[in-house]
C-alpha cells in the first residue's frame, strides 16, 4: 500500500485528502505545518507529499526544499493563490507538481497517480501473501510453486484486491478500476469474476479468502 503525507494547517483540508485518497486505496498520515511534516517523514516511509504553501511554523516552500534534500518522493503543492510568481517559486522550490484550492477532489487523485507513475512508485511487481505469489508483470499467479494463468479480468481484479488486502471495495469502485470508466456494461460483472476466482481458489488457498461485505462490495481478507 502506498503512503501519502499531506501538511495543511487547515483541518478541513487534510480530512477532504485523507477521505478520498483513502477510498483510493491509499494509506494517508497528516501534519499540521512543516515541521510536523519533517517529523512523520523520519519515521514513515512515504510516497508522496501534498504540500500547503500558507502554513506555520514552516511553510510549503521551504518544507518541499527539505523534502528535496532528503527524499525522493514527489510533490505536489496546494495554494489558494495563482499568480505565476507564486508558481515559479514553487517550482524553484522543487515541486513536481502545483494545484489551486479549491480543487476538484478527481483531478487531485488523476495528479497523484500520474506522479506515483512517473516516479516509479505505482505498485511493486510482486505481491506475496502465505504461499499465494502474483508477478504482475509476468501476469502469473503462483500457488506452493504451481504456476495458474487467469483471464486478464480475474488477474486483475486479484492483483488490486491483494494490493489491498482488508480494505473493502464496492463494486462501482472495482468496475472503475478494473474495466475502465467507459466500461459499458453492469456491476454482476464484479459478482462474476469474484465467482471465478473462488471457485479457482478456495479449496487450494487458505491464506487468503475474499469476503463479501453485505450492502458494500469486496474484500480479500489474509487469514
Amino acid at each position: 500500500m502506498k503512503t501519502i503525507i499531506a501538511a495543511d494547517d487547515d483541518v478541513n483540508i487534510l480530512n477532504l485528502i485523507k477521505g478520498l485518497l483513502t477510498k483510493e486505496g491509499f494509506k494517508v498520515v497528516t501534519a499540521k505545518n512543516g515541521g510536523e511534516a519533517l517529523k512523520v517523514l523520519e519515521t514513515d516511509l512515504c510516497d508522496l507529499a501534498i504540500v500547503d504553501i500558507m502554513m506555520p511554523v514552516m511553510d510549503g516552500y521551504s518544507l518541499t526544499r527539505e523534502i528535496r534534500k532528503h527524499y525522493d518522493i514527489p510533490v505536489i503543492l496546494l495554494t489558494a493563490k495563482s499568480q505565476i510568481e507564486d508558481k515559479e517559486k514553487g517550482f524553484e522550490s522543487g515541486t513536481d507538481d502545483y494545484l489551486v484550492k479549491p480543487f476538484e477532489p478527481r483531478e487531485l487523485i488523476f495528479r497523484v497517480n500520474a506522479l506515483l507513475r512517473r516516479y516509479g512508485k505505482t505498485s511493486e511487481a510482486n505481491i506475496s501473501l502465505g504461499s499465494l505469489y502474483i508477478n504482475k508483470k509476468g501476469y502469473e499467479v503462483k500457488i506452493n510453486q504451481k504456476t495458474y494463468m487467469l483471464p486478464l479480468k480475474e488477474f486483475e481484479l486479484l492483483s488490486f484486491l491483494a494490493e489491498h488486502q482488508n480494505q473493502v471495495f464496492s463494486r462501482s469502485h472495482l468496475i472503475e478500476k478494473i474495466w475502465g470508466l467507459d466500461f459499458e456494461g453492469d456491476e454482476r460483472t464484479v459478482d462474476v469474476h469474484i465467482k471465478r476466482l473462488r471457485e479457482r481458489f478456495n479449496t487450494i488457498e487458505k491464506d487468503f479468502s475474499i469476503k463479501t461485505i453485505r450492502g458494500v462490495g469486496y474484500s480479500l481478507e489474509v487469514q
